[in-house]
């Protein structure tokens, strides 16, 4: 197997730690250049999927490894230090980048995330910058950004934040005119939880709902989730994808906290450094290499699934283009072996 063979769980730290440390703490990994790169190429457009070191989290859901993680000051001073860096480098490009943070831990209760979207949302050539958050931290900070481009990619856990809190802050965002989507893990029993908070939301916000990791869904089950998204046939089934067409390693990467660039979070091999240059010249059309592909921020980009249409103008943000009517869905083919040449997504007017 090799190294672009290995499918990395969205849950596994220890090889892209982003802090030049394996999990254990040791050093390792491939040295942090000590400059900015001199010119060199210029996309038409770049997609960056952002995750620096840290990991800590005020929730503790039994589904995530990372559950009341408490990340050390030495961690925490790396991550504020490394996301600085990205935010100074992509501040200092003269060519269209969009940006999602997407944490192990919680961004948002961290004041260098908040200055990072706000500094983001107000670049010229930035025109998404977003992030996945469980929209627990204060929303005041929001007031400072430019809301035309700052999205949130907000989660809903139930039995870790009081309902009417939670909504209470959903409905804050709409009064703000902040674009965002909703989303839950699709457990059993979320279920209810996911159906009052569908019924709550304004029809306008998106409420998506992820398979949840390892979990088989009968025909009845998802017929209760599509209830409350659509588009959850998208999320049941893991998509065949090697050898497929995809965006990441082109037009889209991965980046970390030292500035080692991937594909996608979810394949191993570096690409080169977003600091010495080595990154942009690596840009080319790259089937994927993995089997399959079961994470929407990976197969958003898979071409034949047509995703970019279904989402046009909110892929960052996981906002399709239109409101879907769950009684007229007929959601994008999953790309299953016998049907990789499945048509796009079918918008409904």
């Amino acid at each position: 197997m090799t190294s672009a063979d290995r499918r990395l769980s969205i849950w596994d730290i220890s090889a892209r730690d982003g802090s030049g440390r394996d999990g254990s703490g040791r050093a390792g990994g491939p040295a942090v250049p000590a400059a900015m790169p001199s010119d060199g190429p210029r996309p038409a457009h770049l997609t960056i999927l952002y995750r620096g070191p840290l990991a800590s989290c005020d929730y503790d859901c039994p589904y995530c490894p990372f559950a009341k993680r408490r990340d050390s000051p030495e961690r925490l001073r790396t991550d504020r230090e490394a996301l600085e860096r990205f935010t100074g480098w992509v501040a200092e490009r003269d060519f269209p980048i969009s940006v999602l943070f997407t944490p192990w831990g919680e961004g948002l209760v961290r004041s260098w995330y908040r200055r990072a979207m706000v500094r983001l949302s107000h670049l010229g050539h930035v025109p998404r910058v977003a992030i996945q958050t469980n929209l627990s931290s204060r929303l005041s900070w929001l007031a400072e950004a430019d809301l035309g481009t700052l999205a949130l990619w907000v989660t809903y856990h139930p039995g870790q934040v009081d309902y009417d809190r939670f909504i209470g802050k959903c409905r804050d965002l709409v009064a703000l005119g902040v674009r965002f989507s909703v989303g839950v893990v699709g457990l059993p029993e979320h279920l209810e939880a996911a159906r009052r908070l569908r019924g709550d939301l304004p029809d306008e916000v998106y409420l998506w709902v992820n398979a949840a990791e390892g979990r088989s869904y009968t025909d009845a089950e998802a017929a209760g989730w599509t209830a409350v998204d659509p588009l959850f046939g998208l999320s049941r089934h893991p998509h065949s994808s090697r050898g497929l067409p995809c965006r990441t390693g082109e037009s889209v990467v991965s980046v970390d906290g030292d500035g080692r660039v991937r594909r996608c979070h979810f394949v191993t091999e570096v690409i080169g450094n977003l600091y010495d240059g080595s990154a942009l010249r690596a840009l080319r059309p790259r089937p994927c290499p993995l089997a399959v592909c079961d994470c929407h921020i990976g197969y958003v980009h898979l071409e034949p699934l047509g995703l970019y249409d279904t989402f046009a103008g909110g892929v960052l943000e996981r906002i399709p283009a239109v409101r879907w009517a769950a009684s007229a869905l007929e959601p994008p083919l999953a790309v299953t072996p016998g049907n990789e040449a499945a048509p796009g997504g079918t918008v409904i007017p």
